[in-house]
């Protein structure tokens, strides 16, 4: 796993900085193939990193709990889902899959797989 748990902001341009956390959560969950916004003591964020992990796919995380600005990004994160638990939220090839349970549908359902190769996050 990639971890992004440095100070973001330091690396993006200034107008970033303090810009609208959806537009940030956007702009993060399209630089990589699979992109988790987690928090760092939520078992069930800790369940979906190891379910890709063991899948082998390599996901970039991101910490809200260890960015100053998580807290905004997980508000933002709970308006696009709709719903009252903000995390484990993931995108795959930029696309919002979703929390956990859609994650899990679309595991055993047989639709992740493809997304994931889809997005060049697994080659098998």
């Amino acid at each position: 796993m990639h971890y992004q748990a440095e100070s973001w902001g330091s690396y993006f341009p200034t107008r970033a900085v303090g810009g609208d956390p959806l537009e940030r959560i956007e702009r993060l969950a399209s630089e990589n193939a699979v992109v988790i916004f987690s928090v760092s003591s939520c078992c069930m964020c800790h369940a979906i990193k190891r379910l890709f992990c063991g899948m082998g796919v390599n996901p970039t995380v991101y910490e809200l709990d260890e960015d100053p600005r998580g807290k905004d990004m997980e508000k933002a994160l709970t308006r696009l889902l709709g719903s009252s638990s903000a995390v484990p939220v993931v995108f795959i090839g930029g696309k919002l899959v979703g929390a956990m349970d859609r994650v899990m549908a679309s595991h055993i359902n047989g639709t992740l797989v493809p997304l994931l190769k889809e997005a060049g996050a697994l080659w098998l």
